[in-house]
């Protein structure tokens, strides 16, 4: 890669970075600058468009004290990788339950304009007792 192109990586990677960290902190007002309004969401076999749908991700009832690991981490050029751990508090029984999950963003001047991407819902929700151990067989 170009000394240029490096240096776009590094930008859109910090962007990732930073948009990850709203999920500890909860400040929505920051997605603003780090979103684009009409951004492309995909992911659990749905496809959405705007920035309410990463908004509301940040603020999910029912859990708080989000914590953030980044597992692995790749940029290149306008697309950055991220394998992550979110850690949070069941506010109902005060104990804390994982998710993990692997996206994709693609960047544009600066800001996420699409995304993909999967989380271990299933996990989270056998963890919080909303769903069985084990999946039935069919």
């Amino acid at each position: 890669m170009t000394d240029s192109a490096d240096a776009t990586s590094t930008r859109n990677a910090e962007v990732v970075r930073r948009y990850l960290r709203v999920f500890e902190s909860k400040d929505v007002s920051q997605i603003e600058e780090l979103v684009a309004e009409d951004v492309l969401v995909h992911g659990a076999g749905q496809h959405g468009q705007g920035r309410h749908y990463p908004e509301g991700a940040v603020l999910t009832p029912g859990l708080s004290n989000c914590r953030v690991r980044v597992d692995d981490l790749f940029a290149a050029g306008d697309r950055v990788t991220v394998a992550f751990t979110l850690t949070y508090t069941h506010d109902r029984s005060g104990r804390d339950l994982t998710m993990s999950g692997i996206k994709s963003y693609r960047l544009q001047n600066g800001r996420i304009v699409e995304f993909w991407g999967e989380t271990d819902l299933y996990g989270l929700l056998r963890q919080a007792g909303l769903v069985p151990e084990q999946i039935p067989p069919l």
